[in-house]
């Protein structure tokens, strides 16, 4: 697996491009199989995964695993998970505080064992996203829950099945409670649960694995069974195609124009996205193998605004935001899902960038052109779509902390000269 780089590898350089032209692969979903990997704590025996992207938040999941006891093997974009009957419960600090994403071992690891240890997790900052709401939910399920010096105790003699109400549609939620659900003592409903493709593929994963669950109108149902199963298939269980990668190079035409075909990108799975691009005036066609996209011309400047799926995703938002500096007019952006979500904008005024922002609203006014400049990445994103940005500006853009780009994107650089980009490593 990919790990981050070295400072003296940390900055990926980008200069202004011309038209891109070809094709590139879309990889598996980030925000998908790190979950997948959890939901494999939830029964002995080995799981296969494909379509596994080569990222380091991959690694870092497989490290968390790893400490537990689980032994995993990589074959190429496969991932092999073999799960002992006995598993250490307890996700040590030195790796939860990597990776936001490592909460989610909670729920498989109470619906098998009745006992977990995390510590309070980590990852990128985009502001306060407290874990109240998982911890709530899996305590409607008979889950108790201390905390001290730092990490949540967890236990539960046993998981019962109940109505859960998310206050708000999180997916971090809506996976704990599912994945603790599905070995509890008869029904549960997860009422306003998220909605996103990865939820959707996390489900179908379970459902493999001898889960039963299904939607009842807007909330997820889920009838707890007695114990689940690795998938009895050869190839495994292939990972959904990763929607954010493929707003990245959707976002790349956008701003330097030309036509590439995004293979294995799913248009379903960003109806609100492409219905925003085409208002900008990109020429948008899926088909079953994946989607081409195509910009001639200046872009027209669109307003914005972040909502829970089917909205339009904050994931989104960065690339939109860089497309929108070069675009013709004045957009507003509005940012409902994370507070601090806005902290890459001082880097885009470097690079001359017209944006005024006030609270969670920004207003863009669209620039002839950026000016290259020295940029730093903050967050996974963020840092994308300032390589992104700097392929459409003067002279040259470094992007330093180019780590945390890898740790959502598997050879990003690489895949941009594919199709023409001027873009590299150092």
């Amino acid at each position: 697996m990919n790990e981050p780089d070295s400072d003296e590898r940390d900055t990926i350089v980008a200069r202004r491009s011309s038209a891109l032209d070809g094709e590139v692969r879309i990889g598996g979903a980030k925000n998908s199989v790190l979950k997948l990997m959890a939901a494999c704590l939830g029964a002995e025996g080995r799981h296969v995964l494909a379509n596994v992207p080569d990222i380091s938040d991959v690694s870092l999941m497989c490290e968390l695993l790893e400490a537990m006891g689980v032994i995993v093997t990589r074959d190429d974009h496969r991932l092999i998970l073999d799960v002992p009957a006995e598993l250490h419960t307890e996700a040590p600090y030195h790796l939860v505080e990597r990776m936001r994403a490592s909460i989610v071992v909670l729920g498989p690891l109470l619906a098998r064992f009745g006992t977990a240890r995390v510590a309070l997790p980590g990852g990128d900052d985009f502001g306060p996203r407290p874990i109240d709401m998982h911890l709530r939910a899996l305590e409607s399920l008979g889950a108790v829950f201390s905390t001290e010096h730092g990490d949540i105790s967890a236990r539960a003699d046993t998981l019962t099945g109940a109505d859960v109400v998310l206050e708000y549609p999180s997916v971090g939620a809506t996976e704990n409670v599912l994945m603790a659900a599905v070995r509890a003592k008869g029904r549960t409903h997860i009422h306003n649960a998220a909605r996103e493709p990865e939820i959707g593929d996390l489900v179908g994963f379970l459902n493999a694995m001898g889960a039963k669950v299904g939607w009842a109108g807007d909330r997820l149902r889920i009838d707890g069974v007695e114990r689940l199963h690795p998938i009895r298939s050869d190839s495994g269980y292939r990972v959904i195609a990763d929607r954010i990668e493929a707003s990245t190079y959707l976002a790349a035409v956008g701003m330097c124009g030309g036509s590439v075909f995004l293979r294995g990108a799913v248009a379903d799975h960003m109806t609100m996205l492409i219905r925003k691009l085409t208002e900008m005036g990109m020429h948008i066609a899926p088909d079953a193998a994946g989607v081409q996209a195509t910009a001639t011309g200046r872009l027209v400047a669109a307003d914005i605004s972040t909502l829970p799926y089917p909205g339009l995703a904050t994931d989104y938002k960065p690339f939109l935001v860089a497309m929108l500096t070069t675009a013709s007019g004045v957009a507003i952006v509005t940012e409902n899902i994370f507070t601090g979500r806005f902290r890459y904008i001082d880097e885009l005024r470097r690079m001359g960038a017209d944006i005024r922002t006030e609270g969670h609203h920004a207003v863009i006014r669209g620039a002839e052109h950026l000016s290259g400049a020295p940029v730093r990445s903050h967050d996974i994103r963020a840092g994308a779509a300032l390589v992104v940005a700097g392929l459409a500006a003067e002279g040259q853009t470094e992007v330093a902390g180019a780590s945390h780009i890898d740790r959502g994107y598997e050879d990003l650089v690489g895949k941009l000269v594919g199709i023409g980009a001027t873009v590299s490593r150092s």
